[in-house]
């Protein structure tokens, strides 16, 4: 997802602790998600879902599947 960039969470690709753990912090599908911070790197980023920003590795984030 490219920062600045939004829409709503189809699917989760993870799965076991880490689709967990998604799951409690907000990443559900239907859910609006908005990329809004970047490191100078470009990873980890920080995406806002729920009212809550939340950073991300990008090993993480490229299994979070967003339509729009």
């Amino acid at each position: 997802m490219a920062l600045g960039s939004a829409g709503a969470i189809v699917r989760l690709g993870e799965s076991g602790a880490m689709r967990r753990r998604l799951l409690d912090i907000g990443f559900t599908q239907g859910a609006q998600v908005r990329c809004e911070l970047a490191s100078p790197s470009g990873d980890p980023r920080a995406y806002r879902v729920r009212g809550t920003l939340v950073a991300l590795r990008q090993e993480n984030a490229r299994n979070i599947f967003v339509e729009g």
